[in-house]
This record gives C-alpha cells, structure tokens and sequence, in this order.
C-alpha cells in the first residue's frame, strides 16, 4: 500500500468542491488517513515548491497557496500514487479530460484545484512537511475486501 500527499488548493476550498473531491478519491476505494484544514505560511510553502523557486511563476503559486485554507490529506492505496494523479487529470483544468477532478471542475490554468505527490519519495517528503508523527492514522477498513481481490494471498 502506498501513502501520498493530496492538498485541495484554495479554489478547492473556496467553491466548496472539498467533499466532492474527497468522494471521489473514496469512491475509488483510496483510504482517507490523515485529513486536516490549514493555512499553509510562506515557509512551508517554500519548502513545498522549494524545486520551483527559480521559475517565473514561483511567486504568483506562493501567493496562490498562501491566500486561503487548504486541506491536506494523506491517502493510502494500492497504486495510490498514480491512481490519484489519474483522478486528477491534466495538471491545466482547459487541458483534462471530462471525468477527471479537474476536467469537470477546473478551466483555470492557474488555479488546478488539486496537488497530488508525482512519486513515492515526493509523497514521503510531502507527508513529512505537512502531517507530524501520529497524524497519520493505520486502521482497517472490512470493506477493503470489497476493493482489493485478496484471493491470490495479497491485495491486487
């Protein structure tokens, strides 16, 4: 099972898009684990984008990012990683397709609504920005025998 990042950005949370989403990522049998409603500052947020800091549009993101409150979430599943950047769509709303979070939602290229880890040492890092030691939750859910075919011995 993998755990990664997802952040609702603040056009997420300011047209009330938040439980949508998060439907979404649940409907397809992704296991909410950490969820949580915060400011990011300009610090985290230049830790977050630190890779991004030398391109044009660092400032404009930051100032994005920092206007308004996110949710962050930790979200676990088997292919977590790519099954929640396949959710999401094309990273530019005009662009993805119908059916994705941000081919139904989004037109903006600007504000894309939905940040997803791009791999599984991004989401460690990610995770550890956002959530402290124990805001991460194991649990079980008996419905995962109902997402996952355990038949062959392991999850597929």
């Amino acid at each position: 099972m993998e755990t990664t990042l997802i952040i609702l950005k603040p056009d997420a949370v300011q047209r009330s898009l938040v439980g949508r989403i998060i439907a979404r990522l649940e409907d397809k049998g992704l296991q909410v684990v950490g969820m949580k409603l915060m400011r990011i500052d300009e610090a985290l947020a230049a830790r977050h984008y630190a890779d991004h800091r030398q391109k044009p549009f660092y400032p404009g993101l930051v100032r994005f990012m920092t206007s308004s409150p996110v949710v962050v979430l930790a979200v676990r599943g088997l292919g977590a990683i790519t099954i929640c950047r396949n959710l999401m769509g094309a990273t530019f709303g005009s662009k993805a397709a119908a059916g994705t979070i941000r081919g139904d939602f989004g037109v903006s290229n600007s504000f894309n609504l939905i940040h997803g880890s791009d791999s599984p040492e991004a989401a460690a890092k990610e995770l550890g920005l956002f959530f402290a030691p124990g805001e991460v939750v194991d649990y079980s859910r008996p419905g995962d025998a109902w997402v996952y075919d355990t038949t062959g011995g392991r999850p597929e």
